[in-house]
């Protein structure tokens, strides 16, 4: 495996993913500051989120993986690979589309938005673009076209905040002068209604830039290839929703388990917290898009083994350096919401660990899609969302957010614990777990110390100084442990 080439590709999609979360921050800055906790406008956003998550996992059916498998083989044909996986996703979405709109009413009225059936026809709109994209950025990937991908990803977010800042701060500056304009920012719910169609206006418009890619629509549909592509990816079907309910269950269920104004308002505070431990997340998506080709292109060698062996030991020691990061300037990182969402920081540190854990289960995840095997992780991933719904159902009724966050990292444990151990008989590999095991226990040692320096009389800007200087003596045994391997 080259790390070299690995970092490299890590760094160029990790652009799209961190700016664009960076960015992002800046808009739940406005959101938060512009929208108080106690309306619970920002709960909607969490709780439509989520079924656009949800819903993008079904209409994609594990395609994105079942293309990079096939397209990989030496006897399939890249450009039938992807112009039959464009098809099926592309069809699946239109008849989706059709049963939405057909039924838009009821289904607004049965998800609790019946005054805004609008909002339920442009998620459905955004998530069914939002599909067919998906199979053709994954052609970039493929293809390791980077800077496309990063471009096109860059021009949403680029879009997204221009639109944004205008509807959040000019436009409230121009209700003396155009009512019409105060009166269409309360309908839609203080401007929450404009988050979703600004979301809308943008993913549109980057489908325009794949008018290239849309031309393997031509390329003959291939209705052998497509049964093969559809017997190696109906677990991954399974694998993809219940791996989603994994991450958006608690904030799908969570007005039904706590309903009302107090339930939207949790879910608000809940939603706007967890974005600060999207750091993790940013990471682990980045990793994803550049390891993932480097893997399955390398399934056939003998270093297969030692990829994987590789990018396991890596991605969890500087997991755990963003880990600390994000922990030790909380107490600067926590402007990024405003004030009336503090309240529920203290699920960061939960959050962050469940998405560490989630990142090493997607790691070990590779011994079941490299044998052909998809169904194990159907089953894993059935265990581990029914552990989390389960906490859930019983303890967000008295406990709220804090049973979401718990559940999900009880959740992506039990995942990660149950693909290790299947996964060490059906497909061994070398994992170097004195480097894993040694970082760890650095770094929950400066965990600890952290902890215990907060609770001390010390100024935050001296804790902050004592902090920054433990995250340098953790990235200088980075670098003693990179010379080491010669990368």
């Amino acid at each position: 495996m080259n790390l070299k080439s690995l970092a490299k590709d890590t760094a160029i999609y990790g652009l799209s993913s961190i700016v664009g979360r960076f960015l992002n921050y800046l808009l739940i800055i406005l959101y938060s500051y512009k929208i108080p906790a106690e309306s619970g406008g920002y709960g909607i956003v969490t709780n439509l989120y989520a079924w656009t998550a949800l819903l993008l996992a079904l209409l994609t059916f594990g395609m994105e993986t079942t293309f990079f498998r096939f397209a990989g083989r030496e006897d399939e044909n890249a450009e039938s690979v992807f112009s039959t996986a464009l098809k099926m996703v592309g069809s699946v979405s239109v008849v989706f589309l059709a049963a939405v709109f057909s039924f838009l009413n009821p289904i607004a009225s049965a998800l609790g938005y019946g005054a805004h059936p609008e909002y339920i026809g442009c998620f459905a709109l955004i998530t069914a673009l939002d599909a067919c994209q998906a199979i053709m950025f994954v052609r970039l990937r493929q293809q390791k076209r980077a800077v496309k991908f990063v471009s096109l990803k860059l021009s949403f977010i680029f879009a997204s905040i221009l639109l944004n800042l205008f509807v959040f701060l000019v436009m409230p500056s121009l209700f003396g002068r155009f009512p019409g304009l105060e009166t269409l920012f309360r309908k839609y719910d203080y401007g929450v209604g404009f988050i979703f169609f600004i979301n809308l206006v943008c993913t549109a418009c980057v489908t325009f830039g794949f008018i290239p890619e849309m031309k393997g629509l031509a390329v003959r549909f291939d209705g052998a290839l497509c049964k093969r592509m559809l017997k190696y990816t109906w677990p991954l079907l399974l694998l993809s929703l219940v791996g989603i309910l994994n991450q958006v269950a608690d904030k799908i269920l969570f007005t039904r388990l706590m309903p009302g104004e107090e339930g939207m308002v949790q879910l608000g505070i809940y939603g706007a917290c967890v974005k600060i431990a999207m750091i993790m997340s940013m990471l682990v998506q980045a990793f994803r898009y550049a390891y993932e080709p480097i893997v399955f292109g390398e399934s056939r060698g003998a270093q297969s083994g030692k990829t994987l062996a590789d990018g396991m030991k890596w991605f969890i020691i500087f997991s755990l350096l963003a880990y600390l990061a994000v922990i030790f300037y909380l107490p600067v990182l926590k402007y990024i919401i405003g004030g009336s969402y503090w309240s529920g920081l203290g699920v960061v540190p939960v959050v962050m660990l469940a998405e560490l854990f989630m990142g090493i289960y997607f790691n070990l995840s590779f011994w079941y899609k490299l044998t052909d095997q998809t169904w194990w992780g159907a089953i894993i991933n059935t265990v581990a969302v029914a552990i989390m719904i389960g906490i859930n159902v019983a303890f967000v009724p008295k406990a709220g957010y804090w049973a979401c966050a718990w559940g999900g990292l009880a959740g992506y444990g039990s995942a990660m614990l149950m693909s290790w151990l299947l996964g060490r008989k059906r497909y061994p590999v070398s994992y170097d777990r004195r480097s894993i095991g040694k970082f760890t226990l650095v770094a929950a040692a400066m965990y600890a110390a952290g902890w215990g320096l907060g609770k001390t009389a010390l100024p935050v800007w001296a804790v902050l100084v004592i902090e920054t200087g433990m995250l340098g003596l953790y990235g200088l045994l980075v670098l003693k442990n990179l010379k080491k391997s010669r990368i």
